[in-house]
């Protein structure tokens, strides 16, 4: 079980390959705030509504100073088909090895369909333009959460 971030916390930097196979660092967004959010799986119901919610949100997200990377265990080109058949526009991530998902305490036992379970557990961190995490969210819904981040963010 990795261990969680705490507000002030620096966030792991990482680097990780795209739905294109480029590489995305979160030092490449050095001096803008970032929302880096964990998924289980590409192409399943709940990380679908969260991953369109997110990029319904774009805009209002990224007009505030906010971009927004969504991490999950799978290859890129379970990515880019996600990307293409959702028609999403966040910046999609993987990270097979799960190195990074366990750096931000994003792995772990959760419980899925009443069994606990190991694997990714649904999180979201705000980092701010410093590189230190302002917010730390751990098992969050699928559903509503974007919303819930946009009212806690205050934008």
């Amino acid at each position: 079980m990795s261990e969680r971030l705490q507000t002030g916390d620096t966030a792991p930097a990482f680097t990780l390959p795209d739905t294109d196979g480029n590489d995305v660092s979160l030092a490449d967004h050095k001096g803008r705030k970032v929302i880096v959010y964990f998924y289980p799986a590409a192409l399943t119901p709940g990380c679908t509504k969260q991953a369109c919610d997110f990029t319904d949100n774009l805009e209002l997200l990224t007009g505030a100073g906010y971009d927004v990377i969504g991490v999950s265990p799978d290859r890129p080109e379970k990515l880019a088909k996600f990307r293409e058949k959702e028609n999403l526009e966040v910046t999609l991530v993987g990270d097979p090895s799960k190195e990074t998902v366990e750096a931000y305490g994003a792995y772990g036992e959760k419980k899925l369909y009443g069994k606990v379970v190991t694997g990714v557990i649904r999180s979201t961190i705000v980092v701010d333009e410093e590189g230190k995490v302002e917010k730390a969210l751990y098992n969050v819904k699928a559903t509503g959460h974007v919303a819930k981040i946009i009212k806690d963010l205050g934008i």
